[in-house]
């Protein structure tokens, strides 16, 4: 395959990790275990897909004191309603890896926005738990989306917040690194080859541009309202980062502004982990993080639900295989709120209003 440009030369390299569809880290502790067994090589430089070159390396560094400006139809701010007192409705979204269509129809139906796509849930709260493309048909579709009805529920006296997940690090290191091999602890690695393994669209790399580039390098890692700890991965790494929501945030930024592909592998490997409040102990993990970090439930995407409940091993098993998703999962002494629903796999996208209905 053709080298991009100032890519220098061709780089020998060991067997590169294998697809993080089924984590490469199921267990918080102890050894590497491969958890997909279908293939334990990555493909070589020459099966990439038809037409796909590696991309630019070295992009600018988003620093975080740039700013974003994302215009808003003047009618809409015109006609958004003024803020009532306190306060509006909460809501969270699940993983959306790409899916347009199925997450505009879950938004309109719990009356966030409008046939047209505009918001009009007025000063309700929406927050987004990361993993916005990859595997699905439009993953800078959501991502655009998502930026345009952050500004609507702005302007409406609300708001739509995004969480970072371990796909928008996957994302950013295949556009910065390309295929820069990183010590990866089991061999060498590279951004480009997991991002195409994990479903990587040829078509979002080929429309992400530099605003969608500064949006997910600024996204928070760990949030708390009203009493939930919002994070993406169900895992406790997010300890490695500090003992507050304000130095993991700030801890994670820092990593992408030096711009090092190891220490965003290592990164992007600990954003995989997963399982981490399913078993036996899941609550007291559960426990750690709330105790560090405020909250009193835990609410988290990554690991789709039907994983959670034992019953399907990957992403790639025939559709229709596992169980109906009909709403979150709730478990880990009803600690933990999980919203993956396990769209890439005939599940459902979820959109939920906290506190869940019983």
């Amino acid at each position: 395959m053709t080298q991009g440009a100032g890519q220098g030369p061709e780089v020998e390299r060991t067997a590169t990790l294998r697809d993080f569809r089924v984590p490469a880290y199921v267990h918080e502790t102890g050894p590497y275990v491969q958890q997909d067994q279908q293939d334990d090589t990555a493909p070589p430089a020459e099966s990439y897909p038809e037409g796909y070159t590696p991309t630019q390396r070295d992009l600018p560094v988003i620093n975080r004191g740039d700013t974003l400006q994302v215009p808003v139809d003047p009618a809409f701010a015109a006609a958004a309603p003024q803020p009532a007192a306190g306060p509006g409705p909460l809501f969270v979204v699940g993983d959306v890896h790409g899916y347009l269509d199925e997450l505009m129809t879950a938004l309109r139906e719990q009356g966030l926005v409008d046939e047209a796509g505009q918001w009009c849930a007025g000063t309700t709260r929406l927050w987004f738990l990361g993993d916005f493309t990859d595997r699905g048909p439009d993953g800078i579709g959501v991502i655009d989306l998502v930026m345009r009805l952050s500004a609507e529920a702005a302007a409406a006296g609300g708001y739509c917040k995004a969480l970072m997940g371990n796909h928008e690090l996957l994302l950013l290191g295949a556009k910065r690194f390309g295929d820069t091999p990183v010590n990866s602890g089991a061999g060498t690695a590279t951004f480009q080859a997991a991002w195409l393994l994990n479903g990587g669209q040829k078509t979002d790399m080929d429309r992400l541009q530099d605003h969608h580039l500064q949006w997910m390098a600024r996204l928070d890692a760990v949030e708390e309202v009203d009493g939930y700890l919002l994070v993406h991965s169900d895992t406790t790494a997010y300890l490695d980062f500090g003992d507050s929501i304000e130095a993991v945030n700030d801890n994670v930024r820092e990593t992408l502004t030096r711009n090092d592909a190891d220490e965003c592998w290592d990164l992007f490997r600990k954003f995989t982990k997963r399982f981490s409040f399913r078993d036996e102990g899941g609550a007291d993990a559960v426990r750690t993080l709330l105790d560090t970090y405020g909250g009193s439930r835990i609410v988290h995407g990554h690991s789709p639900i039907p994983y959670l409940l034992g019953e399907v091993g990957s992403e790639d098993d025939e559709e229709g295989s596992g169980p109906v998703v009909e709403g979150p999962h709730v478990y880990a002494d009803g600690l933990a709120i999980a919203m993956d629903g396990g769209v890439t796999m005939a599940g459902k996208l979820l959109v939920r209003q906290l506190p869940l209905e019983h």
